[in-house]
């Protein structure tokens, strides 16, 4: 990216896909065109994974923000954590998922 930071971001799906995650897949191109690194892996895939309990997003590797959703997936907050106990736990998942996750212009939303 410009500054010379790298933007990664896994998606975990369903398989087929929801309305929600058609519409990221579409709107996806773009952001990977502008140099952001997109990568899909099926829900089935991530059973031995262990996983945060919320959405997250990750900064430079100290600091960790928690995605709150209500039950119908309405943005609910956020909440944001320096532990390194919360960073270490989400660095660990993200690897884990990225290993196996598929390249945005490899993956098919079907």
């Amino acid at each position: 990216m410009a500054r010379g930071k790298t933007v990664r971001r896994a998606r975990v799906v369903s398989e087929p896909p929801r309305n929600y995650q058609l519409w990221s897949y579409s709107i996806a191109g773009p952001m990977v065109e502008a140099g952001e690194d997109i990568r899909w892996i099926p829900r089935a895939l991530v059973s031995t994974i262990a996983l945060p309990g919320n959405d997250f997003q990750l900064f430079d590797k100290r600091l960790v923000v928690f995605l709150l959703y209500t039950g119908s997936g309405r943005n609910a907050g956020m909440e944001t954590s320096t532990d390194p106990a919360d960073i270490t736990l989400c660095r660990s998942a993200f690897e884990a998922v990225w290993k196996t996750s598929t390249p945005h212009r490899k993956y098919e939303a079907k």
